[in-house]
């Protein structure tokens, strides 16, 4: 519901207020986070801040203007625009299908003037977005309704299945885990978890099994990712190339690693996509063990003032939106430092913050300006 225009006009003692109500523990890790990507990013250059640092800077500093004026603005206001986000969302991901970019057999980028974006990138926000929005006005009582159920299952099934076509799995499973996410913190019953475990393990059962039949769900390269996954060994030179180079870096890095820009695998390009989706193994194998542990626990430090913001937060959107997108992060970097260590098949989710892209950078600062707008106007 609009609210007076007075509110959305705050004096200056009120724009005072709201920044020091702002979380800056959280943007000093954010930042500290970016940094080491920066680190990385002229890592791999070989001593240059071109041509991935300096545009990553420059990406951040936006993101970060962005995040601070996202979190001056009230959460109502990101309550009523809500739906209308998610259908901005999906109307680019529909544009995609007929006007995108495709580039190494995928099809997931849209050309904006003269910006070129990843529409479910954007989802990724949207569809919190528009859950927290639904069960902040749904009744606790009629949550776990099959009925009331439906609408939100809908609005994550739909986006995934265009992302998929694109195609993009690794991003459908974040969509789907990240609504997920929202559905249990809103208080959804445990029975639908268990039922959804049980649909997805006769899924996985079915996509196998209709690999090399006419009905094959996957495309061939997603299933030699399987396959690779499964055993490495058995083409090390092709298919398990990615996974095998990355094990051989993380091992070479030892305890404390081989120093600043002096790991071997980088260094020679033995290590594919060593600035996006491989990058926290260039990081593993020039500052060790040790090093790898420090991101994690940066990473982990953000979750926890992350989830402290909800746990305090009255307001069932915001806290929804919060923990939603607290959930969205973890999964991130979950994912990434899993599909990198061999954990799980490689899907090509970058590690957030730190590797290089326009898109996930500026949407998840966007996403922590919606973290810092529920903090700061927190009932």
């Amino acid at each position: 519901m609009p609210y007076p225009a007075a509110e959305m006009m705050p004096n200056r003692l009120g724009l005072l207020r709201k920044v020091l109500r702002l979380n800056w523990a959280l943007i000093l890790l954010v930042g500290a986070i970016a940094s080491i990507g920066f680190v990385m990013l002229y890592s791999v250059a070989g001593g240059s801040l071109e041509p991935w640092a300096g545009r990553q800077m420059s990406r951040f500093a936006v993101g970060v203007a962005l995040m601070l004026i996202i979190g001056m603005i009230d959460i109502r206001f990101f309550r009523f625009v809500s739906p209308l986000a998610y259908l901005g969302a999906f109307g680019l991901l529909v544009a995609v299908e007929f006007a995108g970019i495709r580039s190494m057999g995928a099809q997931r980028w849209i050309q904006l003037g003269p910006l070129q974006l990843q529409p479910s990138e954007l989802m990724k926000i949207a569809l919190v977005m528009a859950l927290a929005r639904y069960y902040a006005w749904l009744g606790r009582d009629r949550v776990s309704h099959p009925l009331w159920l439906l609408p939100p299952l809908l609005l994550i099934a739909a986006p995934m299945l265009l992302v998929l076509k694109q195609p993009d799995l690794g991003t459908a499973l974040l969509l789907g885990l990240g609504g997920a996410m929202v559905l249990f913190l809103a208080g959804v019953s445990w029975w639908y978890f268990a039922t959804a475990i049980g649909l997805a393990a006769g899924a996985l059962y079915a996509v196998m099994a209709s690999r090399g039949t006419e009905w094959q769900v996957l495309k061939d390269y997603q299933y030699r990712r399987i396959d690779t996954f499964l055993d490495p060994g058995a083409d090390p030179l092709g298919a398990g190339y990615h996974i095998t180079q990355s094990k051989i870096a993380m091992g070479s890095g030892g305890l404390d690693g081989r120093g600043f820009m002096q790991g071997t695998q980088t260094r020679l390009n033995f290590l594919p996509e060593k600035h996006t989706d491989f990058i926290f193994t260039t990081l593993a194998e020039e500052f060790g063990f040790a090093g790898s542990v420090s991101l994690l626990g940066l990473y982990l430090l953000v979750l926890v003032f992350c989830f402290a913001s909800m746990a305090g937060n009255r307001d069932r959107f915001g806290a929804l939106l919060t923990g939603g997108l607290t959930a969205t992060f973890f999964l991130f970097f979950a994912v990434n430092m899993a599909m990198v260590m061999g954990l799980i098949p490689v899907v090509g989710v970058p590690l957030p913050l730190v590797s290089y892209g326009g898109s996930a950078m500026l949407v998840l600062l966007l996403a922590f300006g919606l973290i810092q707008s529920a903090h700061v106007h927190r009932r």
